[in-house]
């Protein structure tokens, strides 16, 4: 099966408890879970990582880049100003599609500016925890 990592930037980690009013009451295991099975269906081996620290982020698209693996990157609030997280996807060597569960555009202004997209291979948001699985089919279908 090819391999595929799901990452996940700050907060994400607090699904559940974090605003369910716009993240819904899924946890970040319920996530983890279902990225897992929606990638067995698809043929993929999916890595489910989250993570608070921008440093830890990078080193883990730079495997990515160096293993020619594809990614669904959830950056979260890195969305709007990690331009080190934007340098780093531009070094990808296999497709990486951006993900948000809300839709960042119906947001407050500071949200509508992703920093990352310009050199993600798309970006899907506003579908919730299914923003994942329409990922995941777009990486499927691409990455063969």
């Amino acid at each position: 099966m090819r391999p595929v990592y799901v990452l996940n930037g700050p907060n994400l980690g607090r699904l559940g408890t974090r605003e369910p009013d716009v993240y819904g009451a899924e946890t970040f295991a319920d996530l983890a879970a279902l990225c897992r099975e929606t990638g067995r269906e698809l043929g993929l081996s999916v890595d489910v990582r989250q993570t608070d620290d921008e440093a830890e982020m990078l080193s883990w698209l730079h495997e990515a880049a160096d293993g020619r693996i594809p990614v669904v990157l959830n950056p979260a609030a890195f969305t709007h100003y990690s331009y080190a997280l934007r340098d780093a996807i531009a070094q990808r060597t296999a497709p990486l599609v951006e993900v948000h569960i809300s839709n960042p555009a119906a947001r407050e202004e500071f949200r509508h500016t992703s920093v990352v997209a310009a050199v993600a291979t798309g970006t899907i948001a506003g579908f919730g925890l299914g923003s994942y699985v329409l990922a995941l089919r777009a990486i499927a279908e691409t990455a063969s």
